[in-house]
């Protein structure tokens, strides 16, 4: 098993009966119950699973152990694997040619992979530090300190992709507090938070809406399954005009009733989705989330 503790190697003997601490951590993390893996549900409205899923890893809850040391080099976790859209497309997973091409770049689908479980980890942890009363900037401080701390921060080569995303209410992106923002998160607030994490150069990123007032649920659940058709979509050879196309007409089938008012769900116009590169957080190309065009 991975080190104990603090994240040196050491196991905690004693009243383990000499059972290192991350074993432990990992036996206990690998029951599943309704919520998962781990032992203690997010608390926030719209997110699933346990905050704690980590453990079954070997990892310490709260996570101090860098993810590296959790996984031999070529064994970081795999994510969900998309089938490619259009039958143009299907000599990609049935070709021999093309599989044995894909296995050629393996070894950096693990950095990926590495940033990705990183990303994972930490997000697991923000997730169980946001809630009402809790200056914005505090979050995003320990958000950003936890990142550095599991991807073990080392100048370009390893890092955090770019600074938090901490866009609330009318703020649709890009937004993050500054020193001297003493901004706290409310209750009815709705917040969209966005972070990235990078090994060398290949850029992890991911949002996430947080909301407790139960009555945004049909507005998050619209943009989350908005967002799932736009995956679904994409892909090679696909037109982005397409893509925009699907998440618009998933995400305007919603409406959501507030303070006994009833109100369509829209997509933003000017809010694109964009292509990442090597240490470059905008590559070019940028996504619709609405019909239109030709491209």
């Amino acid at each position: 098993g991975g080190g104990g503790g603090g994240g040196n190697g050491g196991g905690a003997a004693g009243a383990n009966g000499g059972r290192p601490a991350a074993i432990l951590l990992a036996e206990r993390g690998s029951i599943k119950n309704e919520h998962g893996f781990g032992s203690r549900p997010v608390e926030s409205l719209g997110v699933v699973g346990n905050v704690d899923s980590f453990i079954r890893h070997g990892q310490t809850d709260p996570p101090t152990i860098p993810v590296a040391e959790l996984f031999e080099p070529g064994t970081f976790p795999v994510g969900e694997i998309m089938e490619h859209p259009l039958e143009d497309n299907t000599f990609r997973i049935t070709s021999e040619e093309k599989r044995a091409l894909e296995r050629m770049d393996e070894e950096r689908y693990d950095r990926f992979r590495f940033a990705a479980e990183t990303h994972r980890q930490v997000r697991r942890f923000a997730q169980s530090i946001i809630r009402p009363g809790e200056r914005l900037i505090d979050i995003c401080e320990a958000l950003e300190n936890k990142n550095r701390e599991l991807v073990q921060e080392a100048g370009l080569t390893q890092g955090i992709g770019f600074p938090t995303g901490c866009s609330v209410n009318h703020v649709a992106a890009h937004y993050t507090p500054n020193g001297g923002d003493n901004t706290v998160l409310q209750y009815d607030d709705v917040v969209k938070f966005d972070f990235g994490t990078q090994v060398d150069g290949y850029i992890i990123d991911c949002a996430w809406t947080v909301y407790h007032n139960p009555k945004y649920e049909n507005l998050v659940r619209a943009v989350q399954e908005a967002t799932d058709t736009g995956i679904r979509a994409a892909g090679i050879d696909v037109r982005l005009c397409d893509v925009g196309e699907a998440i618009q007409e998933t995400m305007e089938s919603y409406e959501v009733e507030l303070d006994g008012n009833t109100y369509p769900v829209r997509a933003i116009r000017n809010l694109n989705g964009h292509s990442i590169g090597p240490y470059q957080i905008h590559a070019g190309k940028s996504v619709p989330i609405v019909a239109g065009g030709d491209a």
